[in-house]
This record gives structure tokens, C-alpha cells and sequence, in this order.
């Protein structure tokens, strides 16, 4: 049994992971502020604990950490939205960046033996470069104090790594969907808002023409990277694209859900929104070579996340 620490853990992917690491026989222990997570989402289970706190509160995280020595940690905790960075840059650069740093340097001076540390970070690295599929070697332009702040804490991980002996790993996740998405969350995922039209037959803004494409990948996969990444002991102070290696428009996403769901969404379209970027493809090789495989193509995905909309 491990002891694991998930940053986040109340949110989609975080709650997600938990699910799957007590499933395992593990003891999680969650960290989330609920600003964007929510307690319904947590594992009902004795072995997890939970702690409604921010992780910018640097006194209580060292502390957690010192107590603890959890043999992994997760870094899933941001404020994920592009738009709210644009309108808040420091205060959402104290939890996207200062605030994993600080965990950083408690691991480092602290001397903690964590067996692997995860940081999400995001495909906005990329910008909108124009080459595609994107590659972990494509150039970064980051387009928003979000991607600046993922890119940046990606170089503290790596070279915290290399210089200090931490075994530290970044994900690049792509657009990531599933059930447990947060819809009336701004830093939502575009297809959890549209899921949320469909069951209210509510009116979904489409910004752009819709011919904006995307790597859509389901939150399983998503699960099943990070737990490679963790358990792998070669992945380390290094970079890996979670995605699927497959695109889609969003026009056409929307049409793959009206028939997954047999409803019609109902769609006004705005104006382009200031730094959303327009195309997005990865590379997944490198990913691939530790054992990944993507199991859930968007049109078996997009079901599987109606079924359980229609469960709820």
C-alpha cells in the first residue's frame, strides 16, 4: 500500500485518479480549496482524507509533506482557465506556479523520498505554432500567464530533477473530457459545457467558426498515463503528451454528440475568444513507448460520458 498525495484531488481528473488509486489498495490524501472541485466527487472510501485547503497556504503543505513522506504526489491543483489568468495574473500565478515550487523546495530541503512527483501541466505550452502533430521537442509560445506558468513550473520540475536528484515527470494533457467535469466552471472543458446543453436544452456559444480542432482524450486514458508515469521508473525529469494522437473539428465533435445522445445542441456563434487557440494534435510516440495505448476513441468516449450523464 502507498501513501499518495493529489493536489486537486476534488476535481475531474484528480477525483478520477483517487478513484483508481483506492481501488488499487492505496492511501490517498487530497488537497483541494473546492474553488473549482466539489466534495460529491471525492471517493467514499476510509482510506482517503481530505483537506479543504489551498495550496498556497505554504505553511500547511510543508507540513503535510514533512508529516507524510508520501511515497507519490500528484500536482493536479490549478486555476485552469486561460481567461481567469488573463484577468488575474498573480493571483492565479501563485497557485499555478509559486505554489508548486514551494512544494518543490520543501521535497528538496526537507530531504523527502517520494518514489515519483506528477505535475500536470497543459498542450497551451504549444500556442498556436503551426506545426502539427505536436511534439514534447515542438516550439512552446505560450499565449497566457496559464501557459506561461504551466511551462515555467515544467523547467522547475525537470531541472529540480536533474539538478537535485528529484524524480520529477510533466504531462502535457490535451483536452481532456469525461464524466465528473465541472460545466458551470469558466475553466471548463468545451465538451462538459455542451454535455450540459444537451441534458438542460440549453443554448451552447460556439467562439470562432467551429473549425477549430482538437485532441480529445478521455479522462480513462488520462488515468491510465499518470499511473504509467508514476510507476515508471525511466520516466523521469522529462515531459510526455497525454492525448490520443487524433483530431477532430469542433463542428464535428458536437455532430458525434447529438448522435451519441440523439438530441440536437442548439448553437449561437460568437466572435474568436483572445488567445484560444486554433488547431491542436499531438504526438503521443514518446508516451507510447513506456506501454501507453489510448483505448477510447471520441465517438465511444462521448457515449461512455452521455451513459453516465444519463446515470446521474
Amino acid at each position: 500500500m502507498s501513501k499518495i498525495l493529489i493536489t486537486g484531488g476534488a476535481g475531474f481528473i484528480g477525483s478520477t485518479l483517487a478513484d483508481k488509486l483506492i481501488e488499487e489498495g492505496n492511501q490517498v490524501v487530497i488537497v483541494d480549496d473546492l474553488s473549482m472541485g466539489d466534495v460529491e466527487n471525492l471517493p467514499k472510501s476510509m482510506n482517503v482524507t481530505f483537506h479543504e485547503e489551498s495550496i498556497t497556504n505554504h505553511f500547511f503543505m510543508t507540513k503535510l509533506l514533512i508529516t507524510n513522506n508520501f511515497d507519490y504526489i500528484y500536482l493536479l491543483a490549478a486555476v485552469a482557465s486561460v481567461a481567469d489568468s488573463i484577468e488575474r495574473p498573480i493571483e492565479t500565478h501563485a497557485v499555478n506556479q509559486n505554489a508548486n515550487l514551494n512544494i518543490l523546495e520543501t521535497i528538496r530541503k526537507e530531504k523527502l523520498t517520494p518514489k515519483k512527483i506528477v505535475f500536470s501541466s497543459s498542450a497551451a505550452v504549444y500556442g498556436n505554432g503551426p506545426e502539427l502533430p505536436k511534439k514534447e521537442t515542438s516550439s512552446i509560445d505560450p499565449m497566457s500567464p496559464y501557459a506561461i506558468d504551466k511551462f515555467a513550473t515544467e523547467r522547475f520540475m525537470v531541472d529540480y530533477g536533474k539538478l537535485y536528484g528529484l524524480p520529477t515527470v510533466c504531462t502535457r494533457f490535451f483536452n481532456v473530457y469525461g464524466p465528473k467535469q465541472n460545466p458551470k466552471s469558466p475553466y471548463s472543458g468545451v465538451l462538459s459545457i455542451v454535455s450540459d446543453c444537451l441534458v438542460r436544452d440549453d443554448i451552447f456559444t460556439l467562439f470562432g467558426d467551429g473549425s477549430q480542432t482538437r485532441d480529445y482524450v478521455y479522462i480513462d486514458d488520462v488515468v491510465d498515463a499518470l499511473l504509467i508515469l508514476a510507476t515508471t521508473p525511466e520516466a523521469k525529469n522529462d515531459v510526455y503528451n497525454v492525448a490520443t494522437g487524433e483530431t477532430i473539428s469542433l463542428v464535428d465533435v458536437i455532430k458525434a454528440y447529438e448522435s451519441a445522445s440523439g438530441r440536437k445542441v442548439k448553437v449561437v456563434k460568437k466572435e474568436a475568444r483572445l488567445g484560444d487557440v486554433q488547431d491542436s494534435l499531438a504526438d503521443i510516440t514518446k508516451l507510447r513507448g513506456l506501454g501507453y495505448e489510448p483505448k477510447v476513441n471520441v465517438t465511444a468516449g462521448l457515449a461512455k460520458y452521455w451513459d453516465a450523464l444519463q446515470e446521474k
